[in-house]
């Protein structure tokens, strides 16, 4: 056990089992072997290093990718401990990095709060990698020990002197286990970033040493003084406030530490995310649900007592008092009970009351003492009120036609035969024009299309009743056949009747399309998220050029491809006259034979499937596109641009 002073030593090392199914079933303890399952190694590294800053005892978070995709996390922590494990009789640093399950977390007078305790950890990684090496400085001295697949390849060694203490992880993921060895600065950033603004005082930095710009490499430092209020702020970046300061909440009972920041902007949709110990719960759990309970009675409480309410025809829901409300629900909580291996929500019934006492008390305040503040929130309370009675109506004529008109498929859609969602795919096409070329083109058994004219609404600035109002949404609406349910006051999309597995959205390869391809995904994030996280909708990739010699032609997806095929048939970088090139601006520009070989058969193809790597990053993204911010809008198309030379 560690004394009161905080002593971490190898008698706080316990140990629970071994390492071996890790390598042949690392789905589960990764989630997948994928780019998100690459990924989930880096966060269990730098989870152990935030465990000691949440301990107090570490300021500093390096992480490097290096030049081969490896990478390394450094911390200022204590160290690893490297003295000898009482029981197992090796050092503590080998436990700790080859036995499943081991760790000073499971000892409370150790890390109080911690967010790996599903076991996965750094042993894990060690696991999964062809390579690891662990350095640790204490105690004066450095001790370093290296792995192969999760097995030493010596005993741990002291090899030099150090007046620093800390721990530095460098690990090469398995190519023999992941499907990809490619790490993405943007992903690794945004986390980052995101736990900066958690753990407001720690310096994290990342640096990418593939990228040399002026013989330096890519580098970038998060570190956050305001917390979760300027996480807040972050958030809302490409929307506008309506009340200029985020409603701030900090409190502790029973061991539970209670952080919440948010913010009314002039959105229409709620934006929450929830962390436990720092780890994102997706999926919320027992403290989103005490934060919401406080925000209804508390503002339902406040409108009755000064007549707000008074004149409505209608009850105010829990939902209203959340229309356009960003917030971060931050928990720390010794030891969680989360629902599932993934840690997508937790379970803890106190919390609940925990979380939603101290909401209470800080709202009640807030509401007494800023009387103007409450009276704007509350005006938009009510117009969240009327504008989704409004909704349920138009949601309500849109099932009710369903009902009356027997299918209730829209008139434009060419159904495929087959009526097993699981082989059959929707096609979401740009215009009527290539919806008549698809048509054509299409294999009619497993293949439907759905034409939709023009540019759809824009549903990030758009109120709800007007969403459900748009003859394109409601066609989408019918012909996926999903439908809006409510339970307990909470809208769901019921997708128990979805008809088709596969939907894809088929736009034009140029500016213009990328704009409806980007509407369309807005409206799929925003109200049919679901649909998203389980791999249904993907984007088709036509073809942006037909290099054609004679009867020999290629198709090329990008100005590499077309090069290629330029220099294959024998011509130069200006093209000689013989060689032919065609740019598909439209997908009405290729006929149906066309259409079928280069972006709807399923044996040539490119479909890429929608995923939501990250839910903070994805809104963030769609509110600049857009929202009513012009600048983010314009920053972030000047630096993603895709198209912008292509025409020129």
């Amino acid at each position: 056990m560690s004394d009161k002073k905080g002593n971490y030593s190898a008698s706080n090392i316990t140990a629970l089992e071994g390492l071996e199914a890790v390598r042949k079933r690392p789905g589960m303890y990764i989630g997948s072997t994928d780019s998100k399952g690459l990924h989930h190694l880096v966060w269990e590294v730098i989870d152990n290093s935030i465990d000691e800053h949440l301990a107090g005892h570490c300021s500093q978070i390096d992480v490097i990718i290096n030049e081969d995709n490896s990478i390394t996390v450094k911390d200022n922590g204590r160290g690893i401990p490297t003295g000898m494990h009482e029981k197992l009789k090796k050092s503590a640093l080998e436990v700790v990095m080859t036995v499943l399950h081991a760790g000073g977390k499971f000892d409370k007078d150790t890390y109080k709060v911690s967010g790996g305790l599903h076991g996965v950890g750094v042993s894990c990684v060690n696991a999964l990698s062809s390579y690891l090496k662990a350095e640790v400085h204490r105690e004066g001295k450095v001790f370093m020990q290296e792995y192969s697949i999760g097995k030493p390849k010596e005993d741990v060694k002291e090899i030099g002197k150090t007046n620093i203490t800390g721990t530095y992880i460098s690990f090469k993921p398995d190519g023999e286990i992941f499907e990809t060895l490619e790490y993405r600065y943007d992903i690794l950033a945004n986390r980052i970033r995101e736990m900066s603004y958690l753990n407001s005082g720690l310096t994290l930095t990342l640096t990418d040493m593939r990228h040399l710009e002026e013989g330096k490499p890519k580098q970038e430092t998060f570190y956050s003084e305001g917390g979760l209020k300027e996480f807040v702020k972050y958030l809302d970046q490409a929307r506008t406030p309506i009340i200029e300061e985020p409603i701030y909440v900090k409190g502790k009972e029973d061991n539970v530490e209670v952080e919440v920041a948010m913010q009314y902007n002039s959105s229409f949709k709620e934006n929450i995310y929830s962390f436990v110990n720092n780890i994102n719960t997706r999926e919320g759990g027992t403290h989103v649900s005490g934060f919401r309970r406080a925000v209804n009675r508390e503002f339902t409480k406040y409108g009755q007592d000064n007549g707000f309410f008074n004149k409505l025809k209608f009850t105010i829901s829990g939902e209203d008092f959340r229309e356009g409300l960003t917030s971060i629900v931050s928990v720390k909580v010794p030891e969680p009970q989360f629902k599932g291996q993934t840690k997508g929500e937790l379970g803890n019934s106190e919390v609940s009351g925990i979380v939603s006492r101290a909401m209470g008390t800080a709202l009640k305040n807030f509401l007494e003492e800023n009387p103007k503040l409450a009276r704007v929130i509350i005006n938009k309370v009510i117009l969240a009120a009327t504008a989704r009675h409004a909704a349920r109506k138009a949601r309500e004529l849109v099932q009710r036609k369903n009902v009356l008109t027997g299918s209730g498929l829209p008139g434009k859609l060419s159904d495929c035969s087959s009526k097993n969602p699981g082989e059959s795919e929707i096609f979401l096409v740009e215009g009527d024009s290539a919806g008549g070329t698809a048509k054509q083109g299409r294999d009619r058994k497993f293949q439907a299309i759905l034409p939709l004219r023009g540019k759809i609404l824009n549903v990030e600035k758009a109120m709800e009743h007007k969403i459900y109002e748009n003859e394109e949404i409601k066609n989408m609406f019918t012909a996926l056949g999903v439908s809006i349910v409510e339970n307990d006051g909470e809208r769901d999309l019921n997708i128990e009747k979805l008809r088709y597995h596969k939907i894809v959205i088929m736009c034009d390869a140029d500016v213009d399309g990328s704009h409806i391809q980007t509407l369309i995904l807005t409206f799929f994030f925003r109200y049919m998220k679901p649909l998203v996280e389980q791999g249904y909708v993907y984007i088709a990739t036509p073809p942006l050029y037909m290099v054609k010699k004679g009867k020999q032609f290629r198709y090329c997806w990008d100005e590499a491809e077309r090069q290629e095929a330029i220099e294959a048939y024998g011509g130069s970088k200006d093209e000689s006259g013989s060689i032919k090139i065609q740019r598909y601006k439209g997908l009405g520009e290729m006929n149906a034979e066309q259409l079928w070989v280069t972006t709807m058969n399923p044996d040539e193809r490119i479909l890429r499937q929608v995923t939501i790597e990250d839910a903070v990053s994805a809104d963030i993204t769609f509110s600049k596109l857009m929202g009513d911010e012009v600048p983010p809008r314009r920053q972030f198309i000047e630096e993603n641009a895709k198209y912008a030379n292509i025409d020129a």
